[in-house]
C-alpha cells in the first residue's frame, strides 16, 4: 500500500534503484569470494614454493657438511674416537646466519653438538617435545635411522631466546649411529604469508570500495536521469493538459456551433416561416378569407417539421436507440439518415452484438462512426461507403472504408480535431485505431480490447448493449 501512495518519480527511482544494489551486492559478494579463494590458492603456492626453498636450502647446507667431514667419516672405524672428535669440532665450527649451526645426537637419544646451544651438549633428550606436543629428539632419530628426511617444531631461536617454528633436515650416519641435522627457523617465512594475507585482504578491500563507488555513481546517474526524467515529464504532462484542455474547448465550441448553425438554418427558418404563416392567417380571419385555414395547415406542417428537426439534432447529441436497442441499431439508423441527407450509399454490416459491449465502448464506437461518415461528406468526395461491425479474439472491430480520394501525401499534417477524437476514444478504452489507404479512399479501423465485452452473466442483467 505504501508503494502506491509513492509519486511517479519516485516509482521510477526505487524500481530502478532496487535491482541494481541488489545486483551490486551479488556480485560484490561474488567478487569477494572469488579473489578470497583465488588468493588463498596463490598463497599457498607460495608457501609450498617458500618451503620447498627452504627444503633445498638445507639440502645444500647438510651436502657443505658431508663434504667437509666425509674424508674424516670414510677412513675411520666405529669406534675411531679421534674421528669423532674431529667431526664434532668441524660441525660446531659451521655457524651462518643469526641462528643457523649443525646439532649431533647419537641414537640413544644424547646431545653431542651444539654450537649455539651449548647447554645441551652431553645430556640425553629422549623423549624431548615442543610446546605443541611434537616430538623432537625420537623423531630426528627415527628419521637418520631410516635414512633422513624433514621434521618441523618450535624452538627456541638461539639469537633472541623467543619460540618459533623450525623447519629440521636430519640425515643419518649409520657406522657411528649419529643423527647430523641443520634447521632454518620459518618465521620469516610465516611474516612472508602473513604480508601476502595482509595485501590480499587489501586488494579485497579496494576492489570493494571501487565497486560501491561505481554503484554510488550509477545509482547518482539514475537519480539524476530519474529527475530529469521526472521534470520532463512534468513538463510534457502540463503541456499535454493544456492542450487537452484547449482541444476539449475547441470540440465544445465546434459542437456549439454546429447545433447553433442547424438551430439557425433550420429551426429558425421553419418557426420563421410558422410565424408569417399564423400572421396571414390571422389577417385572413379577420378578413373573413376562406384561405385562413390554408395558413394554419401550413403553419402546422412547418411545426411538424420543427419538431422532427429538433429529434434530429436531440439524436445527434444522444441518440436514444444506441441506449434502447444497442449500438447496431444505432449504426444501421445512422448510416440510412447519412444516405437520406448526403446521397451517399452506405452498405452497413454487423454481427448480433447485442448485450456484449459496455457503455463505454457503444458511445465511443458510435462517435467514432459519427465522425467519419461526417469527415467522408465533407472532405473525401466518396459516391460509396462501407461500415461493418464485428467481433474477433482480440475484441470488437469498427471498420469503415470509403471510395473517395483518399489520405493526403502528410497524414500527420492533415489530422485535424476529428481524427484525434477518433484516436483518443479508442486509446482511452486500452484499444488501437488505425487510418490507412484503401486503394481507393480511406479505411478507418478501431479496435476495442476484450475486456469491454461483457460476459453472458452480465449480459443477462443489462437490457441494451
Amino acid at each position: 500500500m505504501a508503494f502506491k501512495r509513492l509519486s511517479y518519480g519516485q516509482k521510477l527511482f526505487i524500481l530502478a534503484t532496487v535491482p541494481l544494489l541488489l545486483s551490486v551486492a551479488l556480485i560484490s559478494v561474488l567478487v569477494e569470494r572469488q579473489s578470497r579463494a583465488l588468493a588463498q590458492r596463490e598463497i599457498a603456492a607460495l608457501e609450498a614454493q617458500i618451503m620447498q626453498a627452504k627444503r633445498q636450502e638445507l639440502t645444500n647446507y647438510m651436502s657443505l657438511a658431508r663434504t667437509a667431514f666425509v674424508n674424516d667419516y670414510g677412513r675411520a672405524g666405529p669406534e675411531d674416537d679421534l674421528a669423532k672428535l674431529e667431526v664434532t669440532r668441524i660441525l660446531a665450527a659451521m655457524i651462518y646466519g643469526q641462528d643457523g649451526y649443525f646439532f649431533v645426537f647419537d641414537y640413544g637419544g644424547t646431545n653431542l653438538v651444539a654450537p649455539r646451544q651449548t647447554t645441551l651438549i652431553g645430556r640425553n633428550w629422549t623423549g624431548l617435545r615442543d610446546i605443541d606436543g611434537v616430538p623432537i629428539t625420537d623423531e630426528l632419530i627415527r628419521l637418520a635411522r631410516s635414512g633422513g628426511g624433514f621434521h618441523e617444531f618450535q624452538w627456541p631461536k638461539p639469537s633472541t631466546g623467543e619460540t618459533a617454528p623450525m623447519l629440521v633436515y636430519v640425515n643419518g650416519l649409520q657406522d657411528w649411529k649419529w643423527a647430523i641435522g641443520t634447521g632454518i627457523f620459518l618465521d620469516e617465512v610465516q611474516d612472508t604469508i602473513a604480508a601476502a594475507r595482509a595485501e590480499v585482504e587489501a586488494r579485497i578491500q579496494r576492489t570493494t570500495l571501487y565497486i560501491l563507488a561505481i554503484a554510488i555513481g550509477a545509482l547518482l546517474v539514475v537519480f539524476g536521469t530519474g529527475l530529469v526524467l521526472n521534470i520532463r515529464e512534468r513538463w510534457l504532462a502540463d503541456a499535454k493538459l493544456k492542450e487537452l484542455t484547449q482541444r476539449i474547448i475547441d470540440t465544445q465550441e465546434e459542437e456549439r456551433g454546429r447545433v447553433a448553425r442547424e438551430l439557425h438554418d433550420s429551426i429558425s427558418q421553419i418557426l420563421v416561416s410558422v410565424r408569417y404563416a399564423l400572421e396571414l392567417a390571422r389577417r385572413r380571419l379577420s378578413l373573413g378569407d376562406a384561405r385562413a385555414s390554408d395558413s394554419l395547415d401550413k403553419g402546422i406542417d412547418a411545426l411538424g417539421g420543427a419538431i422532427q428537426e429538433v429529434r434530429r439534432i436531440s439524436r445527434d447529441l444522444r441518440p436514444g436507440v444506441l441506449d434502447d436497442l444497442g449500438l447496431g441499431p444505432a449504426l444501421q439508423t445512422l448510416t440510412e439518415e447519412f444516405t437520406a441527407r448526403t446521397g451517399i450509399t452506405v452498405d452497413f454490416e454487423t454481427v448480433v452484438f447485442r448485450n456484449r459491449l459496455d457503455e463505454d465502448a457503444r458511445i465511443a464506437l458510435y462517435r467514432i462512426a459519427q465522425e467519419a461518415l461526417t469527415n467522408i461528406e465533407r472532405h473525401s468526395g466518396a459516391t460509396h461507403a462501407t461500415m461493418s461491425l464485428k467481433g474477433n479474439r482480440m475484441g470488437g472491430l469498427l471498420r469503415i472504408a470509403d471510395n473517395g480520394r483518399g489520405l493526403p501525401k502528410d497524414v500527420e499534417t492533415a489530422r485535424g480535431l476529428g481524427l484525434r477524437n477518433m484516436a483518443e476514444r479508442v486509446e482511452h478504452l486500452g484499444g488501437t485505431f488505425r487510418l490507412s489507404a484503401a486503394h481507393p479512399g480511406t479505411l478507418i479501423e478501431a479496435q476495442v480490447p476484450l475486456s469491454h465485452l461483457l460476459t453472458p452473466e452480465d449480459t443477462g442483467k443489462k437490457e441494451t448493449a
